[in-house]
């Protein structure tokens, strides 16, 4: 690139999600093609109807939710003009005699209580969009764990050393058809369901500025490292028998 040729703003200091989605469609035709009728291939495809909703979700949550905010904002006032409304009338009132301290005590006492209430009112309101935004991406992260563990259900079962060493089957064991190569092709696109996984998810670490938010997207990730981790020492396995060969 020369000197007077600039990378558009955030076009590589930010996930798109247009081109995550393209990458799972091409993923779930290279397993229907490499592997028709598949259940990874069925799981890949609702992955991806799951994606393009969730991508909806995360844009949608990274905005204002105006019509809240402004219910937020008057009721916030409302609260606001009640408060100073007291505090003005409690002055108007007070006098300084020795007759009147219990009353001014009382008084004081009742108004700290309202004050008190009025803050935590005021605290739930500013707080009320973010909590409902938090409970959607949350919910919308439990669908995408859920789908990581599926598709390690899928790979589960997939061990090389039966294939490498010839260990005879019983009648319980799973049927086995599959050669190195497509093993290894079966395995690589788990890899990949789980790295598109965890990218859809990073979008509402990348829209949102929550940190119960965030730990969520943290935590799904460290959960797809792990599973992506058993799933590459198999194909390492594979590479490693083919090299040796």
């Amino acid at each position: 690139m020369t000197g007077n040729q600039k990378s558009p703003e955030g076009r590589f200091s930010s996930l798109r999600a247009g081109a995550i989605l393209s990458t799972i469609e091409k993923l779930e035709n290279r397993i229907d093609e490499r592997f028709p009728d598949s259940g990874l291939g069925r799981v890949c495809k609702e992955f991806r109807q799951l994606a393009v909703e969730t991508e909806k979700t995360a844009l949608r949550l990274g905005k204002p939710l105006w019509p809240l905010r402004l219910a937020t904002f008057a009721a916030a006032g409302l609260l606001l003009f009640v408060a100073l409304g007291a505090m003005i009338v409690l002055f108007r009132e007070f006098r300084f005699d020795t007759h009147s301290i219990p009353e001014l005590l009382t008084t004081t006492e009742s108004a700290i209580n309202e004050l008190i209430f009025l803050g935590l009112a005021f605290l739930f309101l500013t707080s009320l969009e973010m909590r409902i935004k938090r409970r959607q991406a949350l919910r919308a992260l439990h669908q995408l764990r859920s789908i990581a563990h599926v598709v390690d259900m899928h790979q589960l079962t997939k061990d090389p050393a039966h294939l490498l060493s010839k260990i005879p089957d019983t009648r319980s064991s799973p049927k086995r058809h599959m050669d190195r190569f497509e093993l290894s092709r079966y395995l690589d696109y788990c890899s990949e369901l789980l790295a598109l996984n965890s990218k859809i998810a990073a979008l509402f670490a990348q829209n949102m500025d929550d940190t119960e938010v965030l730990g969520a997207v943290n935590d799904l990730d460290n959960l797809i490292q792990g599973l992506s981790s058993k799933i590459w020492q198999k194909i390492m396995i594979l590479d490693l028998a083919e090299r040796a060969e």
